[in-house]
């Protein structure tokens, strides 16, 4: 199946021309994720993560190898400061690193208890670190490391810097997965999984109130994604919703309209903001990364 562009609704085109196409950046990989923009350097790097390596593309300079190994890395991120942070599914840690520069540990484990397989990571305006902790690490052996999780149970977790203090800011998920501030970060919108490992397991997005830039309250389902689930999420300016599906990138609104889709032959797990004016796309589905460029422009720092 060729990529495509789905008008469901007349705002998609002030988000999207049409006409635009879905274009291949790279294909050969075995399980494509956790892709980011580098502004310093302009260049995207996304995890591979069964092969155990992070790739990197730019324009000038095309595919190549940006770190091995990754100790499987999956979610990415990049701060204000220019640091790239990595979830690590068989390291069960969040690194922090320079990029070119050598990992070291920000956080590897919660009550005394190493973390079962961080997956994804977003880094808040105030330098908090926020990422989710599902248990795929444990259950998926070729993607991470297969032995039985000491938490008990799957957590979203929030890491001030300044002070170390690590939180654990939501515990009633299946699995949670991606993680997206809206625009003005009053919100966080976080996928449920849990649908990977049976039929009746969650497989929604969810919105809270972020209360004083520290707790999460008023839970609420955005949207239902199918086929497949919701991975992982980015928000543009306008607080629209871009999540990676079975079928692509789902587009809504806040409120859980649908308006399109950026549909790619295999099933899509990541998608990131790049280019200088963020207004491209990078989409990860599966064995490939696709872009195609916008009218929209990604919110910062995603």
């Amino acid at each position: 199946m060729p990529p495509e562009i789905q008008v469901l609704n007349d705002r998609f085109a002030q988000i999207v021309d049409p006409g635009a196409s879905i274009e291949l950046v790279a294909d050969g990989m075995a399980f494509t994720e956790g892709c980011a923009w580098i502004h310093d350097g302009n260049y995207l790097i996304w995890s591979d993560i069964p092969n155990n390596r992070i790739m990197r593309w730019s324009e000038s300079d095309g595919v190549s190898v940006f770190r091995e190994p990754s100790r499987n890395a999956n979610g990415n991120a990049v701060d204000a400061d220019g640091n790239l942070l990595s979830c690590e599914t068989s390291g069960r840690r969040i690194s922090i690193a320079r990029p070119g520069q050598p990992e070291t540990t920000l956080v590897e484990s919660y009550g005394g208890k190493p973390f079962t397989s961080p997956n994804d990571v977003v880094v808040k305006s105030d330098n908090t670190v926020w990422f989710s902790d599902p248990d795929y690490g444990a259950l998926v052996e070729d993607q991470g490391h297969g032995d039985p999780p000491q938490q008990e149970r799957n957590r979203v977790y929030r890491l001030d810097r300044s002070t170390g203090e690590l939180t654990a800011v939501a515990e009633d998920f299946d699995k949670p997965n991606g993680l997206a501030f809206s625009p003005d970060e009053s919100v966080l919108y976080i996928s449920d999984s849990g649908f990977t490992h049976g039929d009746d397991r969650p497989h929604h997005v969810r919105a809270f109130d972020v209360a004083d830039g520290v707790r999460l309250t008023n839970s609420r389902v955005v949207c239902e994604v199918s086929p497949h689930v919701p991975d992982g999420l980015r928000v543009d300016t306008d607080g629209i919703l871009y999540v990676t599906s079975g079928d692509g990138v789902q587009v809504f609104t806040p409120d859980g309209e649908m308006l399109g889709k950026f549909v790619t032959p295999e099933v899509a797990a990541n998608c990131c903001f790049g280019m200088a004016d963020r207004q491209t796309l990078f989409i990860c589905a599966t064995s490939s990364v696709w872009m195609v460029r916008l009218k929209s422009t990604g919110a910062y720092p995603f």
